[in-house]
């Protein structure tokens, strides 16, 4: 009786009809489990025709995004330190220089 409590109680085997699995761990195909008809891939559109040439929706996708990327990075690159350092001498040169226009027309129209 003391070697009833220690050993683990063990169940009747029953046969369960599992699927017949593939290598990868899915149902395979064919199986019980998969009473469905495989359903085709939906139509994509890849940016050409069957005889390979571009679509114009297509060509147009690929400016949009083309387009889009260069705003990006053109907005992610105003936002450094560099940029705006460099942005801000600009500022101060082109004052400098439009000082410095003006100073020469005051000039010209000085009699001496």
């Amino acid at each position: 009786m003391a070697d009833e409590l220690t050993t683990p109680a063990t169940q009747p085997e029953t046969e369960t009809s599992q699927p017949e699995m593939s290598q990868t761990g899915t149902p395979a195909v064919g199986s019980a489990a998969s009473p469905l008809p495989p359903v085709p891939a939906p139509n994509l559109d890849t940016g050409y025709t069957d005889a390979g040439v571009p679509t114009l929706e297509g060509v147009r996708e690929k400016i949009e995004t083309r387009y889009g990327t260069a705003l990006g990075a053109t907005e992610l690159a105003e936002e450094t330190p560099e940029v705006r350092t460099a942005a801000e001498q600009y500022e101060a040169q082109h004052k400098a220089a439009a000082e410095k226009l003006e100073e020469i027309r005051a000039s010209m129209r000085k009699p001496e």
